[in-house]
């Protein structure tokens, strides 16, 4: 029997994500003094992603640090201690945040651009690469795991990189947890997660679950910005028998919320709490969704593996948008609502093989994945006439209908080989395809049929050295191929105001090359990591004006950063946290019409990005911490003539956690931007009415508390 050692067996991130690693992942051969033949011992535990050892740019955040004293409402509480990632909220809970890895994603007005994201390995990402983090719940996440860059042909396409979330396993004893927060601007949260196990998971008939739901109300930091949000999510674990285990998933989300739009540059400075354009149309968005998957993992042998990844889904949304009734007199204009609805589904087929090429050991995963979504979407005037007099904020008449399909079939594999026992080679290769077709069937003799289809393709490589120093210390470079194609939303309106879908905008593709160091420090972690990225017809923001945005290629792009982490533990109770980016994101082409652009920054990326925690923290009794998070200016249009200022906030956090009996109470209470620094949040870019300000809130405090019993 050929045995493995520890760094052979290790499944990367790069190789192998945490969403889809069997949880019948190793076996062991045990022998006794009556049979000499081997006998299969399926162990229930799923292999962790190694941060050390997987040759690109990656970070993982547990689940209880996410959820230690925070509010549990936006990624963006937690994910500032991961190099490479912008996450702004907004404050606006119509457009979701603001979220970029590596400056791809920064064009987004609303949702999320330029990366994949996963939650328990559903695609919160659509074929076309649009995605959205509403319905992420912080109260049941295990682990986010961040990849940077685009170094694994196991996902779809994306430039940036990859979040790949993880709900909590359940485990013994069983135990229900009741938690609250109540924070500034009435926000209240108040939620409910049950966890737990029968049996250790190794035999038929063993069952692990998590339950979690929660409510989140808030009036909003700015005029118009109040917000409810209802939701829900569920894993349940079912062992089959020795080789095969059965993962349902269920998440549920129910979304009420008003826009409060952009600012101009006077308005935020006069009164950064105003929503001129919110009060007077009365913007606001709802949405419901629901999704259900099923994954499948069996171990076939010892040497094989089978993955096997379904799920279903709806998406409901209506919006209603600042747009004055006179553009809408056009024929052509589709209107100041949206009402859509969205069907997707798919599937993810995957083997892993492990075995040995002579003295080389190897392991090979492959696979087929399909995604499709059907999409109905509509248009209406947001106004009536009365005396006259347009009334904004009512479902007019109809201005658009049309359905929508988009699908995708990808074939990919990925290697990984142990050259030398310090050295080894991981290799991939991936085929995107991605499918348009759009049937218009609202048809006058004003405006014609906007129908039509389009399919993108491209074959996709990445491939990575990684040379082991030490057993505590890894540098590696890897090199990549990134695919990025036009999402529906940026498909959906032409710049010439005709009816239809831009199907004159082309995928970008970009091409990434890293360096990279990751080292063990005492209980820590150091990381860094220096990359270029260049970009061939990068989608860019053209006009963006009443919430609604035209996109354009942009030709040339290159991003040059380097990014530095720390995760350190030290005397017993102290941690420390370090994060720096440094990103570079300029423009090779000119891509203004009426100025030349070529060589200036690219608008929403930061070119420096820091944040730095302390916490003091003890099994049980009193725990304090502190965050500093420093944000240069960002650009906010192409033409670099308007910018968000540099800013930085402090918060501070302090609590008390106790055991009595089987219970366990944490009380906190936390104060953010401590000195109350007046900033912009994030902003949007190339606003053509020059409101690009989306303000964030100064002082604010929070108190919260969790209440776990646990039935032992």
């Amino acid at each position: 029997m050929k045995i493995y050692s520890a760094r052979q067996l290790a499944c990367s991130v790069l190789l192998i994500p945490a969403s889809v690693i069997p949880q019948a992942a190793i076996a062991e051969q045990t022998t006794n003094n009556s049979d000499a033949s081997s006998t299969m011992i399926v162990t229930a535990t799923p292999l962790t992603p190694s941060e050390l050892d997987t040759p690109a740019a990656v970070t993982v955040v547990n689940g209880d640090d996410i959820r230690h004293a925070k509010p549990r409402i936006n990624l963006s509480e937690s994910l500032g201690e991961v190099p490479g990632l912008q996450i702004l909220n907004r404050q606006n809970y119509a457009q979701d945040l603001q979220l970029s890895i590596r400056g791809f994603g920064a064009r987004s007005t609303y949702g999320v651009r330029g990366l994949r994201i996963y939650e328990d390995g559903i695609p919160s990402t659509m074929p076309d690469g649009e995605g959205q983090t509403s319905n992420i719940d912080l109260s049941s996440v295990g682990s986010i795991t961040v990849l940077r860059g685009p170094f694994s042909a196991l996902y779809g396409s994306s430039s940036g990189g990859v979040i790949d979330i993880q709900s909590q396993k359940g485990k013994q004893p069983p135990e229900i947890e009741a938690s609250s927060y109540y924070g500034s601007y009435g926000t209240w949260r108040y939620g409910l997660k049950a966890s737990g196990a029968t049996g250790d998971g190794t035999h038929s008939g063993d069952v692990d679950y998590t339950i979690s739901t929660q409510r989140m109300t808030t009036k909003g930091y700015r005029d118009h910005s109040g917000a409810r949000k209802n939701l829900a999510n569920a894993r349940l674990g079912v062992r089959l028998n020795d080789v095969s285990k059965l993962t349902l998933l269920f998440n549920s989300v129910d979304i009420k919320a008003n826009d409060p739009g952009g600012l101009s540059r006077s308005e935020w400075r006069s009164d950064p709490r105003q929503s001129p354009r919110g009060d007077q149309y009365n913007t606001r968005k709802t949405v419901k969704q629901t999704q259900a998957g099923l994954r499948y993992d069996r171990q076939l042998s010892l040497n094989d593996d089978l993955s096997v990844m379904m799920y279903a889904g709806q998406r409901d949304m209506t919006q209603y948008q600042s747009i004055p009734y006179t553009p809408q007199l056009k024929p052509t204009h589709a209107g100041g609502v949206i009402d859509l609805t969205r069907e997707y589904q798919g599937i993810d087929t995957r083997w892993t093989h492990r075995g040995d090429a002579g003295p080389v050991p190897f392991s090979v995963t492959t696979g087929l994945d399909y995604e499709n979504m059907q999409e109905h979407r509509k248009g209406y005037e947001n106004f009536h006439m009365v005396d006259g007099s347009a009334v904004y904020g009512e479902k007019g008449a109809l201005r658009r209908d049309e359905r929508n399909l988009m699908w995708n079939l990808d074939p990919y594999i990925q290697t990984h080989w142990q050259l030398l026992d310090k050295l080894s080679l991981d290799a991939g290769l991936r085929y995107s395809n991605v499918w348009f077709d759009s049937n218009d069937h609202y048809i006058t003799a004003d405006n014609g049929d906007g129908s039509g289809d389009t399919n993108y393709h491209k074959w996709l490589p990445v491939g990575s050295l990684n040379y082991a120093v030490t057993d505590a210390w890894n540098v590696y470079l890897s090199a990549g191929r990134g695919f990025e194609t036009p999402t529906i939303t940026e498909l959906s309106y032409r710049n010439d105001d005709a009816p239809g879908l831009n199907l004159n905008l082309k995928p970008s593709t970009s091409n990434t090359v890293e360096l990279g160091s990751k080292t063990r420090i005492g209980y820590g972690l150091l990381s860094a990591a220096i990359f270029q990225t260049d970009t061939d017809n990068e989608i860019v923001v053209d006009s963006s004006s009443g919430g609604r945005t035209t996109y354009k290629n942009a030709g040339e792009t290159r991003r040059r950063g380097v990014e530095l982490g720390l995760d350190e533990q030290f005397a017993d109770n102290w941690k420390l946290k370090l994060a720096w980016t440094w990103l570079d994101a300029t423009y090779q082409s000119n891509v203004c019409s009426d100025s030349n652009c070529n060589g200036n920054r690219i608008p929403g990326i930061a070119r420096n990005n820091a944040w730095a925690s302390l916490g003091w923290e003890q099994e049980d009794g009193w725990y304090a911490s502190g965050d500093i998070h420093y944000l240069s200016s960002i650009m906010a249009d192409d033409e670099n003539t308007a910018k968000a200022p540099s800013w930085t906030t402090v918060g501070l956090t302090s609590g008390y956690k106790f055991r009595y009996s089987n219970m366990l109470v944490d009380a906190y209470t936390r104060v953010d931007n401590l000195f109350d620094k007046e900033y912009v949040g994030s902003v949007i870019v190339n606003e053509s009415n020059g409101r690009y300000y989306e303000p964030a809130p100064g002082r604010n405090y929070g108190v919260g508390l969790s209440v776990t019993w646990q039935f032992q």
